[in-house]
């Protein structure tokens, strides 16, 4: 296996007069599960396809371990590795399998191609199968499999090659959600078992989340922030990471920064907090200015002492919780409650965890406490 370096890659499609992606700068540990994540544009295929050797960047280097595979300065190569020299297998949404064939000889026809002896491609491919569930499958046609069963027969073809590096692009995209589910489990758990270094690209944040050891949230080309899914969720670096990842989103709101009583209160117009004690001092070059304050949907509970009142303006029941959409002035947010009947009331009184706001200069988006 091998941890994937890329240091300062840019890819550009005319000749470095724009950039798809600006000056990369990566590292994935060596049998990580990394998962590149962000809107459609960001940058996130092309970055993987860099890796792969399907795409030559415009400048920078990606190494395997220590192993140079590219190396360009502005357009010109110096070392390129192509893709079937670098050990990699790649997994797309769309399963790309021979339908003329059984499930045994696909998975069999990389090895095949490669003259592995027979005992030994029978032995990986057997081995593939057993972990993916597909045992009892080998001898049918790709045409009488489901889209589940075709997935795992993507992935088992892929694996069979036991390559350093696994690359994934919305490999789970074309699945109804329980099949998701469950491929999405099955994936992790084998991936844990062959500590295959892999790079999985999705606009699907749930996947992310459930998946990833490592997310690399780009946007624009940009790293926007990087780390482990429990690192972005609550300690998101800038609005953009606060509002891609949660589900719903989180609410953000407009505040001023005010003196009172030898403290400090954001006031939002339709309520006012008091700033906790801890996040004063960051606070203090705001005062008299204005914050933005991002309080997720499930971090607000009910109290009837609560500093925020809300008119009720929908309820959603999700099973679990409920999802209580309310007015403060003129703004809509969301409250997730987690009790088990819907509060009754059109008025509500909540308040949020101190410890869990969020707060970002509405210049610069950038988070302004720790």
């Amino acid at each position: 296996m091998a941890a994937i370096t890329i240091k300062d890659m840019s890819v550009s499609y005319n000749k470095g007069k724009t950039f798809v992606l600006d000056r990369l700068n990566l590292s994935i540990k060596d049998g990580e599960f990394c998962v590149f994540l962000g809107p459609s544009g960001c940058g996130k295929s092309t970055a993987m396809y860099s890796i792969a050797g399907l795409l030559e960047p415009y400048a920078g280097q990606i190494y395997f371990g220590d192993t140079l595979m590219t190396e360009m300065d502005k357009g010109k190569k110096k070392t390129f590795i192509p893709p079937q020299e670098r050990n990699i297998a790649m997994v797309f949404q769309e399963y790309a399998l021979y339908p003329n064939m059984t499930v045994r000889e696909n998975m069999a026809f990389s090895l095949k191609t490669k003259k592995v002896p027979k005992e030994e491609i029978d032995r990986l491919v057997n081995e593939q199968a057993e972990k993916l569930e597909l045992t009892p499958l080998l001898d049918r046609r790709i045409a009488q499999l489901s889209g589940g069963q075709r997935q795992r027969v993507a992935l088992g073809r892929a694996l069979v090659r036991s390559p350093q590096v696994f690359l994934l692009d919305e490999p789970l995209g074309n699945l109804d959600a329980k099949l998701r589910d469950q491929v999405r489990y099955e994936l992790k758990k084998i991936q844990r078992e062959l500590n295959i270094t892999t790079v999985y690209v999705t606009h699907d944040q749930t996947e992310a989340m459930t998946m990833a050891d490592h997310i690399v949230l780009l946007n624009g080309g940009n790293i926007m922030q990087e780390g482990t899914p429990n690192e972005l969720y609550d300690h998101p670096a800038n609005e953009f990471v606060a509002g891609f990842l949660g589900t719903p989103q989180i609410n953000i709101f407009d505040c001023q920064v005010v003196e009172k009583d030898n403290g400090l209160v954001l006031d939002a117009g339709a309520f006012t907090l008091p700033v906790p004690a801890d996040t004063v001092a960051c606070l203090q070059p705001y005062v008299g200015g204005a914050v933005h304050l991002g309080i997720r949907p499930a971090d607000m509970d009910l109290d009837p002492n609560g500093p925020i009142t809300a008119h009720v303006d929908s309820i959603e029941p999700l099973g679990d919780a409920y999802l209580i959409y309310i007015s403060l002035g003129e703004k809509l947010v969301v409250f997730k409650y987690a009790g088990e009947k819907a509060p009754a009331e059109e008025e509500l009184h909540l308040s949020p965890n101190f410890a869990k706001l969020h707060l970002f200069d509405p210049a610069t988006e950038a988070r302004i406490n720790a």
